[in-house]
């Protein structure tokens, strides 16, 4: 998980109890957390109540709390998908992404999914997603005119199917 605040590794999570059902969690590096726990001067951008160890929590406005968004498919809300972890529909992905992509990006360190191909299977399967690609550039060449090209990418074909 990455730092919320710089790209190091995450080393520190913090959970925040802000009022009774609301809280905040925290995910920083060893540098910004000593900076967020040991610095006075680090405090929240508003005005508000100080809470515990010194950190002031800030009163939320109606357009800044991530949580007021709602689906208007489902009708969740992104707090209640702070507080179960789970989605209520597809169409979330899409009312939520402003506050999904940092997230996503936190936990998983990026924001696109490569997919893994196990160690222990076989070559083949590589080689199957490497003809897979080609098939669809030949395709490509061959609409664009491209011979030349078209011909490079046949002969490629032909030499991993040989194998």
């Amino acid at each position: 998980m990455k730092c919320q605040r710089c790209p190091k590794q995450a080393t520190l999570h913090i959970t925040e109890v802000l009022t009774g059902d609301q809280f905040e969690e925290l995910h920083l590096c060893e540098d910004c957390a000593k900076k967020y726990l040991y610095e006075p001067t680090q405090v929240a951008k508003k005005p508000g109540k100080a809470g515990a160890g010194g950190v002031v929590a800030t009163e939320p406005e109606a357009g800044d709390e991530p949580g007021g968004k709602q689906c208007e498919v489902c009708g969740i809300k992104f707090v209640e998908f702070r507080n179960t972890g789970r989605l209520g529909c597809p169409h979330d992905y899409d009312a939520f992404r402003e506050e999904l992509l940092p997230l996503l990006e936190s936990i998983h360190g990026d924001t696109k999914h490569q997919g893994k191909i196990p160690q222990r299977a076989p070559r083949a399967n590589a080689a199957h997603g490497e003809l897979s690609k080609l098939r669809k550039k030949l395709q490509q060449a061959v609409q664009d005119e491209a011979y030349e090209e078209a011909a490079k990418v046949r002969d490629r074909i032909r030499e991993l199917e040989g194998d």
